[in-house]
């Protein structure tokens, strides 16, 4: 494995146009596995996301028994056998910091487990500072015999066999991550089907990041199970649950609509069009409505069913807005960025799960906007950004090992200055090509 890099110098830049075809989502890639996993017979999965994030998924589910065989890493064709899935009954599981894999299976470890069973979950440093109670609290009442191994309420975790209860009821917080909610989702049809009784999870205070439950509805019901959703207060899994194979026994990962952000910023930045291909109206992601945020900020914007363009407004210059960007937390990040060339006061809200990602974005975002000169407001749950006279130039930018802060600050090379961005091999968590990528339409 070769060394990390230290730091990757971008730009100068001053336009960007042309066309990118995005990686699979990292959201439905991994959702996609487990679901795989879980699902007795074989599973074709297309256009699966090659990345650090899925990378731990796969070796996690080969570790606990399924049968995992990529076909073409480059294509991202892989075979899921999911029969034996879980069929291990001691494992220690790395998970690095990936959330998208640590909660889902904490959730299905946790009422797969068989008496005798033990499995212990850890990740980088930073997983350890992620909170995880909510959902073990909402496991617990299902008998989930679940201990904390450091602190209480974090990872890492050790999980033994679950005490058998008869549960028609349960209750997790949504406001402080959407994922204890999908995770739940994801793993309770094995544990109705084997109870027929429905089980019905109630969601304390208001549910974030929506659209992200949302693809975790629309795979299951691909795989055969369909919730019932009562608005966003409580959703039902159905009695005699069971999985099955999707249509064909295959299905397709469409483009990650996070990292489309990148570019179609570039796009409203840098004059454009910019076009990404592989995710547009007929996503099931909620991050395609970063388009009609850009929309609001002046950029021109066009979309088809797997394809969006945007270019920069007609006045070439982009406007501020006020808006609660709460739906989409992970692509809020870029217009934080887009605010550095709006005329006026960007105020971005409603994004407290920004102090439990991968870092604090709110304070790190803030810290390293202001090196640019911009001046910034950060409270417990918002951002406001005022544009910088003149930028300033031969700025580091620190990253946090955060893949979406390296993203979204290579973007300000567009700014026609060179950004230097610290640890760039951090983006490998869900787009290892990306910096190459952004290259073919800058100049």
């Amino acid at each position: 494995m070769s060394a990390r890099a230290e730091f990757l110098d971008v730009g100068p830049y001053r336009r960007a146009s042309g066309a990118v075809k995005l990686p699979g989502s990292k959201s439905i890639s991994n959702r996609t596995l487990l679901l795989a996993a879980l699902c007795k017979g074989r599973t074709m999965v297309k256009g699966l996301l090659k990345s650090d994030d899925t990378d731990v998924m796969l070796e996690a589910l080969l570790q606990l028994g399924a049968g995992v065989q990529v076909l073409s890493a480059s294509e991202g064709d892989v075979v899921v056998d999911g029969c034996k899935a879980f069929s291990i009954e001691k494992a220690e599981l790395l998970l690095g910091n990936a959330g998208t894999a640590f909660r889902p299976l904490t959730a299905a470890l946790s009422i797969f487990a068989a008496p005798g069973s033990c499995y212990k979950l850890s990740g980088v440093p930073r997983m350890h500072e992620r909170p995880i109670g909510d959902l073990v609290d909402a496991l617990r009442m299902l008998g989930a015999d679940i201990h904390y191994l450091q602190h209480a309420g974090f990872p890492p975790l050790e999980i033994r066999a679950r005490q058998p209860m008869s549960v028609d009821r349960i209750q997790v917080r949504g406001d402080v991550s959407s994922q204890f909610l999908s995770a739940l989702l994801l793993s309770l049809p094995i544990l109705t089907h084997k109870t027929g009784s429905a089980i019905r999870i109630e969601v304390m205070g208001e549910l974030i990041s929506k659209p992200y439950v949302d693809i975790t509805l629309n795979l299951m019901a691909q795989f055969g199970v369909t919730v019932g959703r009562e608005d966003w207060r409580a959703f039902v899994v159905p009695a005699n649950a069971t999985y099955q194979l999707p249509t064909g026994g295959a299905i397709s990962v469409e483009g990650d609509a996070s990292s489309a952000s990148y570019f179609l910023a570039a796009g409203a930045i840098g004059g454009g069009p910019v076009k990404v291909v592989c995710v547009g109206t007929h996503s099931i992601q909620g991050d395609t409505r970063f388009a009609d945020v850009l929309g609001l900020m002046g950029a021109q914007v066009q979309m088809g069913s797997d394809w969006m363009e945007v270019s920069a407004p007609a006045s070439g210059k982009l406007v501020a807005i006020d808006a609660d960007l709460n739906h989409i937390p992970d692509a809020a990040m870029t217009i934080a960025i887009c605010a550095l060339f709006a005329d006026g006061t960007t105020t971005i809200r409603n994004i407290a799960s920004w102090r439990v990602k991968e870092t604090d974005r709110i304070a790190a975002m803030a810290t390293e906007l202001r090196k640019l000169g911009a001046v910034v407001e950060e409270g417990a749950d918002y951002i406001r950004v005022t544009p910088p006279f003149d930028f300033k130039t031969d700025v580091t930018i620190d990253t946090y090992d955060d893949h979406r802060m390296a993203m979204c600050f290579s973007l300000v090379s567009l700014a026609g200055i060179r950004v230097r961005i610290n640890d760039p091999d951090c983006v490998a968590k869900t787009f290892p090509s990306y910096f190459a990528e952004l290259k073919k339409i800058a100049s």
